[in-house]
Order: C-alpha cells, then sequence, then structure tokens
C-alpha cells in the first residue's frame, strides 16, 4: 500500500462491491455513464503489465464479474472496458486499473470508434471510405 494512492486507501477500507483474493472492484468517483466502476490489483503498482500473472488473471476475472453483473442490472447496449497505463496514455492515478463502463443507445451521438476517439484526429477512420 502507498499512502498517497487514493485506490490504496479505498482498497485499504475493505468497501468494494466486489473482490476476489488479489483484486476488488468500486463505483468510479467520477462515473462517465451509471455503472461505470474501477477494478484494481490490490497490490499498488503502476500499470497492468507489471502485474504478475496472478493478480493479472484476477483483474480480469472481476472486470468479467462486474461485466455481467451491471448487464444484469442496468442492461446496457454495450461496454467500453479498458484501462490507461502510463501518463502518456491518459492515466491519472498511478496504480493500475481497469474502467468497465456500461454504455447505452444514444448516450453520445456517434459511438463508432469509441476508445479510438483517445486520438481524436485519427479516430473517425470510416470517413471518405465505404465504412
Amino acid at each position: 500500500m502507498t499512502s498517497q494512492c487514493p485506490f490504496c486507501a479505498r482498497a485499504a477500507t475493505g468497501n468494494a462491491e466486489f473482490a476476489n483474493a488479489y483484486a476488488l472492484a468500486f463505483p468510479d468517483d467520477y462515473p462517465v455513464s451509471p455503472g461505470h466502476t474501477l477494478v484494481i490489483p490490490r497490490r499498488h503498482c503502476r500499470g497492468l503489465f507489471d502485474l504478475n500473472p496472478d493478480e493479472y488473471a484476477a483483474v480480469w476475472a472481476l472486470a468479467r464479474e462486474v461485466h455481467d453483473t451491471l448487464y444484469q442490472h442496468l442492461h446496457p447496449d454495450g461496454f467500453n472496458v479498458g484501462a490507461n497505463d502510463g501518463a502518456a496514455a491518459g492515466q491519472t492515478v498511478p496504480h493500475a486499473h481497469i474502467h468497465v463502463i456500461p454504455r447505452f443507445d444514444g448516450d453520445v451521438p456517434d459511438p463508432r470508434g469509441g476508445v479510438r476517439w483517445v486520438m481524436p484526429d485519427r479516430a473517425a477512420y470510416w470517413e471518405g471510405s465505404d465504412l
């Protein structure tokens, strides 16, 4: 645990909606949609690729459990699932985490491209094509 890390502080409370031996999950404090949930490893680690194989598997297994529960309760039309790994990728909390974000028809005018919009000038690859 790192005393300065907000996710470590959250993990120390034991207050998680989902948990397994190596990971836990809780609602995002700044959700972009209803049900937006973060899945984190229990051990403080900067990026997903710094996790050992057991932690990596556990984080993704918990992401699946979060997905299944959110689907059952909220009935979203889709999901964005992903991670920002490193400051250059937009990571603002230096503790590995996965976003599980339910998506609903009409929540944005045109959802095509999904996570590609992290690079707005390159996202709409279909413009000028037959897609």
